[in-house]
């Protein structure tokens, strides 16, 4: 299936039935390009439309709308200024506390909460029982249709103010700390196995699953930015998950 008219495609999406990045049996994500092609056509094609017209103040303007949630689709939608554009997918059991967004072509898995000022960018692919803490930031690609979203696999837990960018790829049970920022350039020093993480535009960063991730700081190259003590910020992983990693970041059934 590589063609489908706008409103079957955002209705596909919308179901879990196409995907802007599939997971696949290997382990590996493949794009589909054509999902974004698709999107960035309805684009170019649709007029923009008078959204919440009834509304006492104004209404929004945009070309695809938004989604609305009842009780069948299993989704806690806290009222207070959250949106998720049509297109997007969010699963069962979803927590979604005001105010976040989630663009289109996004896919948020089941049982996943998204916390307050948390931003899910269009295609991003978010896993099953994810934390989005408040404020985090996943970045949204659609140029170029090729490049890989940003993907954060299931039981994931991604601290306040964390950004995810360029691709970038958080493998199952990963735990962000507060303030880490991943790029597709980042540099990631793994402390457990005395080794250096790094990736490119063209292979975007990986974090290994289980771990665990700090923000860092290492020195600047060259004897003028030694003499001044000038560093560059890092991302550190200081162990991988164990039991006691698994009790302090618990999300509590009730919240859910």
């Amino acid at each position: 299936m590589h063609e489908l008219p706008g409103e079957e495609l955002l209705a596909a999406l919308e179901a879990g039935e196409v995907r802007a990045a599939e997971p696949l049996a290997d382990g590996s994500w493949r794009v589909q390009a054509w999902v974004k092609a698709a999107i960035l056509e309805l684009f170019r094609t649709r007029p923009a439309l008078e959204v919440g017209a009834a509304r006492e103040l104004w209404p929004f303007v945009d070309k695809l709308g938004v989604r609305a949630f009842d009780r069948s689709a299993g989704v806690r939608f806290v009222p207070g200024g959250s949106a998720v554009r049509r297109g997007a997918y969010v699963g069962a059991g979803c927590v979604l506390m005001p105010p976040c967004y989630v663009n289109v072509g996004a896919h948020v898995g089941p049982g996943t909460m998204i916390d307050s000022h948390a931003l899910v960018g269009s295609c991003a692919q978010i896993g099953a029982r994810v934390h989005l803490s408040a404020g985090a930031q996943v970045g949204g690609v659609l140029e170029p249709v090729g490049a890989r979203p940003v993907i954060v696999e299931d039981e994931v837990l991604v601290g306040g103010q964390c950004g995810l960018y360029e691709g970038v790829l958080v493998r199952r049970r990963a735990v962000l700390g507060a303030g880490v920022i991943l790029t597709a350039s980042t540099r990631v020093y793994d402390l457990v196995h005395e080794r250096e993480l790094t990736g490119s535009v063209e292979l975007p960063l990986e974090i290994p699953a289980d771990a665990v991730v700090v923000p860092g700081m290492r020195p600047a190259s060259g004897a003028w930015a030694r003499q001044h003590g000038l560093a560059l910020a890092c991302a550190t992983i200081v162990k991988y998950r164990d039991a006691t990693t698994d009790a302090r970041t618990a999300l509590e059934d009730a919240l859910r």
